[in-house]
């Protein structure tokens, strides 16, 4: 295992050992059993309190969302884009429009590389932190792939409870 990786652990056990809110006495083996046993609505509570877009520079964000969105399973990667132009439709922004702002290759999210999602993601990040939200509440498979220590406060509180009480 790498030092990085020996960090990441230790930032997440120090923040499962914290102080910090939970929504109930439950606790998870793993992130894939947090992510499968909560709902949306209540990651996008958990998200709602440790999300936010002043903390995180894009410098830093950018390239963990990459990173995140090349390592997620392609139908996942396809779910999360859908979601996302599900979510900028709801507040009228158009796909075709963010196709050519965005410079993506497609607007088609089965057809949709790790580059074009990535892009979106970054797009709502900065833009649109409440789809961004929403987004990672609906498809949390992206949270499963932030490892920079900065970028894994995102998820502090979520950390704290899929990892709560394991030594």
């Amino acid at each position: 295992m790498t030092s990085s990786e020996d960090y990441r652990k230790q930032i997440l056990k120090d923040l499962s050992e914290g102080n910090v809110e939970s929504l109930d006495d439950v606790s998870y083996d793993n992130f894939d059993d947090f992510a499968q046993r909560t709902t949306p609505n209540q990651r996008r509570q958990l998200l709602g309190k440790s999300v936010n877009t002043q903390t995180i520079p894009s410098s830093q964000m950018e390239p963990e969302l990459q990173q995140a969105i090349a390592q997620i399973k392609p139908n996942e990667r396809d779910d999360v884009a859908r979601e996302f132009f599900k979510e900028f439709k709801s507040r009228g922004l158009d796909d075709k429009r963010l196709e050519q702002q965005l410079n993506l290759s497609t607007r088609n999210p089965n057809r949709m590389t790790a580059d074009d999602v990535s892009k979106i993601a970054s797009f709502a990040y900065h833009n649109h932190p409440d789809i961004f939200r929403d987004v990672l509440a609906e498809q949390p498979a992206i949270m499963k792939f932030l490892s920079n220590p900065i970028v894994a406060g995102l998820i502090g509180i979520a950390a704290a409870k899929w990892l709560g009480g394991r030594k």
